[in-house]
């Protein structure tokens, strides 16, 4: 008897619970929907207002067949910044499709100052005619010819108007751009002590630790393979230049700059001993600290092994 009626009382609560799912179920099915409508509602409304992305997607669905979205049918703005991320190869085909678009004199003058940064050019009034898309091939011709005969392309850029026969200028041009060989560069630098003396000044090691800044230097000027005198010359003009960039810090540490050509030298020789793999006995932290101060009395010892440190982490000051 007492089984029974906890059977009929058990079955009353599984239907009980059974129905109440089942309305549970409905209701947030209803929910979900209502959810969506006004979702898909708003979409809408939010895409009215500027850029209809929705009728934009709707039309790219509908294409979807016949490739790439037409870049006529974007606003101008978006056009011109996928544009933008094309290199000129892919711009120039790009022109065979979207003729007005890719023909844009925004978007090649941007190619143009981001390889070449400087021109004397671009500070002139354009002659008749000019268009950037021009002066890119000119600059990409002008910098082929230099990098096989630097004498040659330079006379080219100041042949086209794109350089003021100056050394200041032809220093500019240099160190905006990174097109250039640094083999043919170097010896057009070693031939030109003027364009040098320029570059040199360009650089600007304010509140730069030594062996970091000596890294900058050597990364658009590069050093020569051997020891001799062109070397010598580029640690000298670095030393005076990163003095007058650091004049306070000088004065705090008691450097020269014959005591900062001393330390360039010997950040150079650590580079070479800690880097080569035909140096089987690495230079220690105390025997570096010893030679520099051997050499240059005045320099802290503190000083000094900060410099290995950074050698050792770093790595070479001139690679």
């Amino acid at each position: 008897m007492g089984q029974g009626m906890w059977r009929v009382a058990r079955n009353q609560q599984l239907q009980h619970q059974g129905y109440s799912g089942q309305a549970y179920l409905t209701r947030e099915h209803g929910r979900r929907i209502a959810a969506n409508s006004v979702s898909s509602t708003n979409h809408r409304k939010h895409a009215q207002g500027g850029i209809d992305i929705y009728h934009l997607l709707k039309a790219r669905k509908s294409k979807e067949q016949e490739g790439f979205i037409n870049l006529e049918m974007l606003p101008p703005e978006l056009s011109f910044t996928i544009l933008s991320y094309l290199n000129a190869t892919d711009l120039c085909l790009a022109s065979c499709v979207w003729q007005d678009l890719a023909n844009d004199e925004l978007l090649w003058q941007g190619l143009c100052k981001s390889t070449w940064g400087h021109c004397s050019i671009y500070n002139k009034n354009p002659p008749l005619g000019f268009s950037f898309r021009k002066l890119y091939m000119q600059l990409d011709e002008g910098s082929l010819t230099f990098n096989a005969n630097p004498d040659e392309g330079v006379n080219y850029f100041m042949s086209k108007g794109i350089l003021d026969n100056s050394p200041k200028e032809i220093a500019k041009f240099i160190f905006c751009t990174r097109t250039l060989n640094w083999k043919k560069l170097r010896i057009y630098l070693d031939d030109r002590r003027d364009v040098l003396d320029d570059l040199v000044t360009l650089h600007n090691f304010r509140n730069q630790f030594l062996p970091n800044a000596l890294r900058e230097f050597f990364r658009h000027i590069h050093a020569p393979e051997e020891r001799g005198e062109y070397l010598e010359t580029l640690i000298t003009k670095f030393s005076h230049r990163f003095c007058a960039c650091n004049p306070d810090l000088m004065r705090e540490l008691g450097l020269s700059p014959d005591a900062v050509y001393v330390l360039c030298y010997s950040l150079i020789l650590l580079s070479i001993d800690l880097t080569s793999p035909h140096v089987k006995n690495k230079m220690s932290k105390r025997e570096f600290i010893r030679n520099t101060r051997r050499a240059a009395q005045n320099i802290s010892e503190e000083f000094v092994g900060h410099l290995y440190d950074n050698i050792y982490l770093i790595g070479h000051v001139a690679a």
